[in-house]
């Protein structure tokens, strides 16, 4: 049902975003707008796109990365910055191990737990 409703929202795209056409006399390729190429892409890459509705793993976005450096910026804007190389440091470490605890169902309160009874999570090792 999504799958079609996807595909009858790329046809609407054809219809509003047409093929430029090639003008005589010019070689090489026809120059695309940024909402066509888009939309060549949507198409060409379909599975990958939707990939989140038939595959329970894949997340619906892939902002991970970006929910993971998020804490950093919000630290960079309050303090402006970190007094150190080694408190940067320090900080991602950290950051990396809570981040990676959740994403493994390991709790903030656990994983410190561990750490500072000597261990560490067994996906970690």
């Amino acid at each position: 049902h999504y799958t079609a409703h996807y595909r009858t929202l790329l046809q609407q795209a054809e219809k509003e975003c047409p093929l430029p056409d090639k003008k005589p006399a010019r070689r090489g390729r026809v120059k695309r707008s940024k909402a066509r190429n888009l939309l060549e892409r949507l198409q060409l890459y379909e599975q990958d796109v939707l990939r989140f509705m038939t595959d329970p793993i894949v997340p619906f976005t892939n902002n991970q990365g970006e929910n993971d450096i998020r804490i950093a910026k919000v630290h960079q804007k309050i303090s402006g910055c970190f007094r150190s190389k080694e408190g940067a440091d320090i900080f991602c470490r950290v950051r990396g191990y809570l981040s990676t605890c959740r994403k493994n169902n390991v709790s903030a309160s656990q994983a410190f737990m561990l750490l500072f009874d000597g261990k560490l999570p067994h996906f970690i090792l």
